[in-house]
């Protein structure tokens, strides 16, 4: 398919920043920094709200709300079906903490499948003007990942016309030269 049979990104279907939702992708045991980057850009545009969502992998979705939420299901069908709730306790719990009182309201969607696909489909649905997303985690193993799957920022940026922050988690030294998959 070429780049003239899908929509492109342009004046005509820019969201406002200001007064628009936030779209933001966290995942469990991720640094407070992200949410904490996402709030202060929400105070700082006056957004209508917060939306922190979390895409499980191990998931996927049955059925599509317009709301934003989704039915989903596990994809091995012999695991366990409650451990998402596990999950998604422990991630409002954290977001709890972070989050405080005061500032936008928000709200954590527990999303299924590839998270560059969830998020777009949510920040379509709640009309946000901006996603934001963490780089990837350290480590060989988020690496790995990342080469295989690719970065759900780059998926974002590449796939719907949102803009899309992405907030560094590890940062590497200019010294370490160009070949910072070490």
């Amino acid at each position: 398919m070429d780049g003239s049979t899908v929509p492109q990104p342009g004046v005509d279907r820019m969201v406002p920043v200001e007064g628009h939702a936030v779209v933001v992708g966290v995942t469990p045991d991720q640094p407070p920094l992200v949410a904490l980057t996402a709030l202060a850009l929400a105070r700082a545009v006056d957004a209508s709200a917060v939306h922190f969502a979390y895409a499980d992998t191990s998931r996927y979705v049955v059925a599509e709300g317009l709301d934003g939420t989704v039915q989903h299901a596990p994809v091995d069908p012999d695991s366990a079906d409650d451990t998402w709730q596990d999950v998604r306790d422990r991630l409002r719990a954290a977001l709890t903490d972070v989050v405080g009182t005061g500032g936008p309201p928000w709200e954590l969607h527990y999303l299924a499948g590839r998270p560059d696909r969830a998020l777009t489909h949510l920040a379509r649905a709640v009309d946000a003007g901006v996603l934001v997303v963490g780089t990837r985690a350290p480590g060989s193993a988020a690496r790995v990942r990342e080469f295989f799957e690719g970065s759900v920022a780059v998926h974002l940026a590449q796939h719907q016309h949102r803009p899309v922050l992405t907030v560094p988690l590890r940062v590497v030294d200019w010294k370490v030269g160009r070949n910072a998959w070490q």
